[in-house]
């Protein structure tokens, strides 16, 4: 296989030392199946030791020196070097409890996780060591633990989440003895923290159709102990056009929204999720959901926060799912348009429309031509394009000025009044000027405030 030449040239500097090395892991299965994932990571296997390696290298940074792996700038780019090794138990089934270093690189491709993640290529002559089948593997497009799969689980749980990452990330299938395991350990999963759980569903939710992982954690039960939710859905029959019920409905929702936007992809998972609490059918047995919307962005928050999420980027997705039900028709006045960009926030208006097309292929399977977004795009621009106050910050007066004029403290009224003013605003443009809002606003304290 050809070798990268800055993995080249920094096997050049262990070879010169005596030591083995080898690109190993994603790199190699990735240039094999000539998937291409932007900025390259190099991932090397060595016979030195990580003092050894800090050694021979003037910029060494000891990331994981504790489990044998250390991370080495040369040359404008950036490895992680793993000496060859072994490990003992993993009685967390999370990490292991030591680990020993190894002179076998066959030993240490042993130990891995998938079959198609333990290739190694010698990072000089660029020769390909394939001990657990990984090529033939990866010919028939298949998933498979190496060795014992419920030993490989029982060693690091998250082995199971990450199984249904790659098969969606690869689009492959996953082997059934392997899927076995995944369901006779799938409660061991709970084992594993919350942000190591959220980094690999990141990683999944950005596949180009994350609805394969999403499956295989679901057919394995492994979505059981992450996110059960979602399962609450499954053969809760919708209204109208849908196609699916709301479980898959929401799953090829999430295939619809763009992969590059991972937060939006996590809104369209969940937009629907509060659905199942709140069906019910009417008189013409029609089944509604009203306010599905609230309650979904308020299981959205709490199943973020479970997952560690920031807060700024849990907050993203849960207004994003609470905006998400806005019916707009022609007969919208340009009031309406300003309170619509008022609640949803200019910033947030091309996730929601993008939110609302992934919506779209989750009904039907495809997104409809004619659509009113458009127009409601058209009419936003041209309320934008008047420069009318849509915030409190927008208004021609402010807090100081109210205190002053009605002979006011900081308080709760003030608020209410700025609120009130900005209402009026809305409704007139014309209203924000410094003497009519006062006026108002002295007419308003009066009336409903002194």
């Amino acid at each position: 296989m050809h070798v990268p030449s800055p993995v080249k040239a920094v096997s050049k500097v262990f070879h010169a030392h005596g030591y083995e090395v080898y690109l190993v892991g994603g790199s190699v299965r990735d240039r094999l199946l000539k998937r291409k994932n932007g900025k390259e990571d190099y991932d090397l296997a060595t016979s030195a030791s990580p003092r050894q390696v800090q050694g021979m290298f003037s910029r060494v940074i000891p990331t994981g020196i504790d489990h044998g792996t250390v991370t080495v700038l040369f040359q404008g780019a950036q490895f992680e070097v793993t000496t060859f090794r072994t490990e003992t138990t993993y009685s967390d089934r999370r990490r292991p409890d030591s680990v020993a270093y190894t002179g076998s690189l066959h030993e240490d491709l042993s130990r891995r996780d998938f079959t198609i993640n333990a290739l190694a290529v010698n990072g000089i002559t660029g020769e390909l060591t394939d001990t657990q089948g990984g090529m033939e593997d990866l010919k028939r497009r298949i998933l498979r633990s190496i060795g014992d799969p419920r030993q490989r689980f029982q060693e690091d749980a998250l082995r199971m989440l990450g199984g249904c990452r790659f098969s969606a990330q690869l689009e492959f299938t996953l082997e059934e003895e392997t899927l076995e395991a995944m369901r006779e350990l799938a409660h061991t999963i709970a084992w594993v923290s919350a942000e190591r759980m959220r980094d690999e569903l990141q990683a999944m939710l950005t596949s180009r159709l994350p609805s394969i992982g999403l499956e295989y954690m679901r057919s394995t039960g492994v979505m059981e102990h992450i996110l059960p939710e979602l399962l609450q859905g499954l053969g809760v029959e919708q209204k109208g056009d849908h196609r699916y019920d709301v479980y898959y409905h929401s799953v090829y929702t999430c295939d619809g929204a763009p992969r590059e936007h991972p937060l939006l992809r996590w809104a369209a998972l969940l937009h629907d999720i509060g659905k199942p609490a709140c069906r019910q059918t009417d008189e013409n047995g029609i089944y509604t959901f009203h306010r599905h919307e609230q309650v979904s962005a308020e299981m959205a928050d709490c199943i973020l926060r479970r997952l560690c999420f920031s807060n700024r980027d849990r907050e993203k997705v849960v207004h994003l799912i609470s905006k998400h039900m806005y019916h707009y028709t022609p007969q919208w006045s340009d009031a309406a348009v300003r309170r619509f960009l008022r609640q949803v926030g200019q910033e947030h208006l091309d996730d929601l429309f993008r939110l609302r097309m992934a919506d779209q292929y989750g009904t039907f399977g495809r997104v409809l031509r004619r659509d009113l977004s458009s127009e409601l795009r058209r009419r936003i621009e041209s309320v934008l394009a008047q420069q009318d106050a849509l915030t409190i910050r927008d208004l021609a007066v402010d807090g100081n000025d109210l205190m002053r004029e009605l002979s006011l403290r900081p308080g709760k009224e003030i608020g209410v009044l700025l609120h009130v003013l900005l209402e009026a605003v809305l409704d007139d443009p014309q209203l924000n000027e410094p003497a009519r809002l006062l006026e108002i606003a002295r007419s308003y304290y009066r009336e409903h405030l002194m």
